[in-house]
């Protein structure tokens, strides 16, 4: 995962990841004012910060998290709400102390399953809101749920691929660190030494000291 790259601004934090999130952000609201969509971008936006990770490798996995725990808490709880209407038309609020119970446990299973266990966090909310909130309209909830999340994932993916960061520093003039020239080019100069800090001074005197 890259560092963190400030551009020196008087705002502390803010850096290429924050400017490419806030970009993400403003994308995916403005792709909802188009009238096809007709609905709210809270959870696309939500989607879209979430997506955004330093790199490509990153955001692929934070967005494939919370992607994929929506889906498998938005299907379970949809189960769950079915089920319980199924026995209950009118609802019960005792019988959903053990369906959450038993779909909290099936959700954290199948995340670990699938290799995803970020997702429980974003599995476990919609499964929650699903079950106690009740939603007028849950299935039309949770599918909503599913397909604005996967389309902020996939904005902050698109963000990310056409942003790379070294494209980013080469239009904000940015030099990248000493620390990773000297990684990726695996030798030092006496110029990337002159600007090394102190402490990277003495380690790189010093390989064999930990």
């Amino acid at each position: 995962m890259e560092d963190h790259h400030s551009l020196h601004a008087p705002i502390p934090g803010l850096g290429l990841r924050s400017i490419k999130t806030a970009l993400a952000v403003m994308l995916t609201a403005l792709l909802y004012a188009i009238p096809f969509f007709g609905r709210n971008p809270t959870f696309a936006c939500i989607g879209a910060i979430f997506g955004m990770g330093a790199d490509m490798e990153e955001s692929r996995r934070s967005g494939g998290n919370r992607f994929f725990g929506t889906i498998i808490g938005g299907f379970i709880g949809l189960f769950l709400y079915w089920g319980e209407h199924l026995f209950y038309p009118e609802g019960n609020y005792w019988l959903r102390l053990p369906l959450a119970f038993l779909g909290t446990i099936v959700m954290i299973c199948l995340c670990v399953l699938f290799h995803w266990p970020g997702g429980v966090q974003p599995g476990g909310v919609v499964l929650c809101i699903i079950l106690f909130n009740t939603p007028a309209h849950h299935i039309d909830y949770a599918l909503h749920r599913m397909i604005d999340t996967g389309i902020g994932v996939v904005i902050a993916l698109v963000v990310n691929y056409l942003l790379p960061r070294s494209r980013l520093e080469r239009w904000f003039h940015l030099k990248p660190s000493p620390q990773k020239v000297r990684d990726a080019a695996g030798t030092s100069t006496p110029q990337m030494a002159a600007e090394a800090s102190p402490e990277e001074a003495q380690a790189g005197a010093n390989p064999t000291d930990k």
